[in-house]
């Protein structure tokens, strides 16, 4: 039996991944900052919507499917916003962020699949198989769609 489950997460802003690192007498730390702590509250919120509170079987193998809707830059002219609304053209880089913050950030299915953690599923090992897509829309948002495969599907 393949179960699924799918959300969308109608925010105005796509966050990403974000953690920084920080050095502390030889040791290193990771940080989480307060904005991406909000934001994977937003994904277990929306999820738990969704799903009515249902976490897949331990043991499941999982496919996460996500569409990650970017908004559109207010100074693109119409052609190019024709274009991006078209999936003509696709986000290729990263949100501006300042520099020192930039490692790691680019990976919206990591904060999405990391929220889910302990909420859809037992672990994230159960994530045998994943897809990002990311395209320009009037309307932002991630959609996310999470199944279970049998050992017969590749």
């Amino acid at each position: 039996k393949n179960e699924a489950d799918s959300f969308h997460n109608t925010r105005t802003a796509i966050r990403e991944i974000e953690t920084e690192v920080f050095k502390s007498w030889g040791d290193v730390k990771t940080y989480t900052p307060k904005e991406t702590t909000s934001y994977e509250n937003l994904v277990k919120l929306f999820y738990n919507e969704a799903a009515k509170g249902k976490m897949f079987p331990e043991g499941a193998m999982l496919d996460v499917r996500i569409i990650a809707y970017y908004e559109i830059p207010k100074s693109t002219n119409k052609k190019k916003r024709r274009e991006m609304l078209e999936h003509r053209i696709r986000p290729t880089k990263k949100p501006d962020r300042k520099s020192t913050q930039e490692a790691g950030r680019d990976n919206i299915g990591k904060i999405v699949c990391d929220s889910l953690n302990l909420v859809s599923y037992h672990d994230d090992s159960a994530v045998v198989d994943a897809q990002v897509r990311k395209f320009y829309s009037e309307t932002p948002r991630v959609d996310v769609m999470i199944k279970v495969v049998g050992p017969d599907q590749i």
